[in-house]
């Protein structure tokens, strides 16, 4: 990834981040929590689809680290660590993180998410 910064907004606060500290995003409702490399989790008042138009127009090339996992994650490719479908848990992280981040999927979702990853290899 490059330099860029996603840029979030809305009428009381402004959050700049660098799309490689995004690990990933969970959708509550209209809201959505941002969760980053650091540990750092803040709450913004967006729901998930309207940060995947943000990532989508903001990053251009650079958005397709960053997949739709159903209805409540966008998760950021780069840390995918384990897909388990029986146990539709995903596994997130890296060797700069304090802990892994262990997220609940549907077993659709992961096997979608698992072919993709497998296809990527092949090219």
């Amino acid at each position: 990834m490059t330099d860029r910064h996603l840029i979030i907004s809305n009428n009381t606060e402004l959050v700049r981040v660098a799309p490689e500290r995004i690990v990933y995003l969970e959708a509550d409702g209209n809201y959505t929590t941002l969760i980053l490399t650091d540990g750092e989790k803040r709450v913004l008042t967006f729901n998930l689809g309207t940060f995947q138009s943000l990532i989508e127009a903001q990053l251009g090339n650079e958005a397709c680290w960053f997949v739709r996992i159903g209805k409540s994650l966008i998760i950021n490719r780069n840390y995918i660590y384990v897909i388990n479908v029986a146990n539709q848990q995903l596994t997130m992280s890296d060797t700069g993180f304090r802990e892994k981040y262990k997220l609940r999927a549907s077993q659709e979702a992961l096997r979608e998410l698992k072919k993709m990853l497998e296809l990527t290899l092949k090219k």
